[in-house]
């Protein structure tokens, strides 16, 4: 058989006009191989397939794209990709786009919507579609977007937009039911992000388990995410009086147990904290951090299954536009009884 030249070895790369001479057929009866194989001979398909192998062509994914009108490729959008939070939903599209044969391409939108946007305008003649963690875009914004481009939201609830929502609402009556059990009748909620759709419905839940059971829930912030913020989230509940708190999430949760442990206040024994999502590390803090376990790859698999189904012209066109996964508490030593 006719050898080109190889693709990695400093010279151009294998094109399918390589294929075509070295099997002695057309180049658009290669595209329709590689392509689209049901519309070629399957013994001639099998001849380009060994020629392409052989010769070691790899595919231009522009190329594909304007053949098949697919790319092979998903964005996977997350505000900050530092925050442990995003390990495990990462881990958990990886795995599901890589058997599904697709590309991961990871976007780090430095918690602003505007480059959210911008970034996926930018990319989208090179994606498939896009899963999006922790969007910042306003309720219409988005939903116009998910009209360009197929996409699935995770932690952000908007009509017409398929999602994969963690219940960490239902999960702070637990934490507040928790902390009820041990005492404590004061406790604040400490924000995060102020444009985060998660924040505000845990502040929400916050909010219901106060009228529920006739006692002082106190709003404090919005701090960013991070675990720097800990030390002006620590201050600013020390502030209130409070023997109890729940944190938007676990780096901030941690941020505070530092700076406790800084201003000497011990935990539990003075104040109690409760985290959310339970990351790498929630457990190794000391004390060691009671706090809301989340389904977080779970949720990148399912997010990645749905709009999977989506992109799948023979499926059904009915598809479910949400899927609710459960939290539960995990009680450690970062929660006590309340002092008197």
């Amino acid at each position: 058989m006719p050898r080109a030249h190889q693709s990695g070895s400093g010279e151009r790369p294998v094109t399918i006009n390589d294929i075509a001479a070295a099997t002695g057929v057309a180049a658009s009866t290669v595209s329709r191989a590689l392509n689209n194989p049901g519309r070629v001979n399957p013994a001639t398909r099998q001849r380009i397939e060994a020629a392409a192998r052989e010769l070691r062509y790899v595919p231009n994914s522009q190329a594909r794209a304007l053949s098949s009108g697919r790319t092979g490729a998903i964005a996977v959008l997350v505000s900050d990709v530092t925050n442990p939070f995003y390990f495990d939903v990462l881990r958990g599209t990886q795995q599901q786009l890589k058997a599904a044969g697709y590309a991961q391409l990871l976007i780090d939108t430095e918690d602003s919507g505007e480059l959210e946007a911008e970034m996926l305008h930018k990319m989208r003649r090179s994606l498939d579609g896009a899963i999006l963690a922790a969007s910042r875009l306003p309720d219409r914004a988005l939903a116009k977007l998910a009209e360009e481009i197929p996409l699935v939201t995770i932690n952000r609830n908007v009509r017409g937009v398929p999602s994969t929502i963690i219940d960490t609402p239902a999960g702070i009556h637990q934490a507040a039911e928790h902390l009820i059990s041990l005492g404590h009748r004061r406790i604040a909620y400490v924000s995060g992000p102020e444009r985060s759709w998660p924040n505000e419905a845990r502040w929400h839940a916050a909010q219901d388990v106060a009228a529920r059971h006739r006692l002082t829930f106190i709003r404090v912030g919005p701090f960013p995410s991070g675990r720097r913020s800990g030390t002006a989230a620590a201050d600013a509940v020390l502030n209130t009086g409070v023997t109890a708190c729940i944190v938007f999430n676990d780096l901030l949760a941690i941020g505070i147990l530092q700076r406790l442990r800084e201003r000497s206040v011990r935990v539990p024994e003075d104040l109690s904290v409760v985290g959310c999502d339970d990351i790498f590390g929630a457990d190794f803090c000391h004390p060691p951090l009671t706090t809301l376990t989340a389904p977080i790859e779970q949720a990148g698999r399912v997010a990645v299954s749905m709009l999977l189904s989506r992109l799948d012209r023979t499926a059904a066109p009915t598809m479910r536009q949400s899927v609710m996964l459960p939290v539960h508490l995990t009680v450690r030593g970062s929660t006590g009884p309340a002092h008197r």
